[in-house]
């Protein structure tokens, strides 16, 4: 049971950790200083979140692996984060969608996991809400002002939409280990965050005028350990000192 809890939190973590890699990208390159700011930020804060996360499973864990190890030296397909996170940021529009997208689902799950019977999973949950409710408010606020702005913004922005939106169903698709953790209390079912997620997400993108896509069959598979073509470019960035220098700290 203990390793199946491992499991569960090092996956919970993964997701803030490959976002948190994607927007460093932004880093100098933002539209505007304070945009580059605040991407950036952002970025810190969900690394923030996955070191707490990948502390706690691997002290659960019990082998020995650390924060740095479990971040930066495993295998492309142990990773087990949504795939929307791992894909390139494209234009200022695609990356504010992205962020909308996952981070009002982010806010659901912290919510749920703050009343978790684990006592460290609950208040890593706790501190990171606070932090999430502001990613949400940054994404909500340009989202609106993009999609309901010039017909250039607007056009921008749904297609965004329409790119990212198919990826969200990954977001509510149970595997076994959400299933064990939800029995077991440590977790949540995935699917409990739809509505919520949707109640949160779907006002928004009215009010930005943005046309919702209709839902498809298709199904990413990243929390499965299937990535898109983009994930090991990404780790072998991420990857890159810790495997030239072997035991380098954060």
């Amino acid at each position: 049971m203990i390793d199946a809890r491992s499991r569960y939190i090092l996956h919970l973590a993964d997701s803030p950790l490959i976002l948190g890699q994607r927007l460093s990208e932004w880093c100098g390159h933002g539209p505007v200083l304070e945009e580059d700011l605040a991407l950036t930020n952002v970025a810190l804060d969900l690394i923030g979140q996955a070191r707490l996360l990948l502390a706690h499973a691997g002290k659960l864990e019990g082998k020995g692996r650390d924060e740095d190890r479990l971040a930066f030296l495993r295998a492309e397909s142990e990773y087990r984060n949504f795939t929307l996170v791992e894909l390139p940021n494209g234009d200022f529009g695609r990356t504010v969608m992205r962020n909308l997208l996952f981070s009002a689902y982010q806010l659901h799950l912290w919510e749920a996991l703050h009343r978790s019977s684990d006592s460290e999973l609950a208040a890593i949950a706790g501190k990171s809400i606070k932090e999430t409710r502001y990613h949400l408010r940054h994404a909500m606020d340009w989202t609106v002002r993009l999609g309901d702005g010039t017909e250039e913004s607007h056009t921008r922005m749904q297609t965004a939409l329409d790119a990212l939106w198919p990826y969200t169903a990954e977001f509510f698709a149970a595997d076994a280990l959400d299933d064990a953790a939800a029995d077991d209390g440590p977790g949540v079912p995935p699917a409990s965050l739809q509505g919520p997620w949707e109640d949160t997400v779907r006002p928004v993108l009215e009010e930005a005028t943005l046309r919702i896509p209709e839902r498809t069959p298709f199904r990413s598979r990243g929390k499965h350990g299937m990535h898109s073509e983009h994930m090991g470019h990404l780790l072998a960035e991420m990857q890159h000192m810790q495997r030239a220098y072997p035991g380098l700290q954060w």
